[in-house]
C-alpha cells in the first residue's frame, strides 16, 4: 500500500472549528431550555412556589432629623 498525501487547507479547518463550536453552543442553549421549561412544568405539577423575597422600602430619616434642627 502506497501512503496516501493529503493537502487540508487551513481555512476548511477554521470552518469545521466554527462549525463544531456551533453545534456544541446550539446543543447547550437547547438544553438549558428543556430543563427550564422541565422545570417549570415539575413545580406547577407538584404545586410548589417559588419563595420570592420582597425587601422593604429604605426610609431616609436623615432629612427629617435636619430639618427639625
Amino acid at each position: 500500500m502506497n501512503p496516501i498525501n493529503l493537502y487540508i487547507d487551513p481555512s476548511v479547518m477554521s470552518y469545521t472549528l466554527q462549525f463544531v463550536v456551533a453545534g456544541v453552543v446550539t446543543v447547550g442553549a437547547v438544553a438549558g431550555i428543556i430543563v427550564r421549561k422541565a422545570k417549570k412544568k415539575i413545580k406547577k405539577t407538584l404545586n410548589i412556589e417559588e419563595k420570592k423575597e420582597i425587601e422593604e422600602d429604605i426610609v431616609d430619616l436623615s432629612d427629617t432629623n435636619s430639618n427639625n434642627n
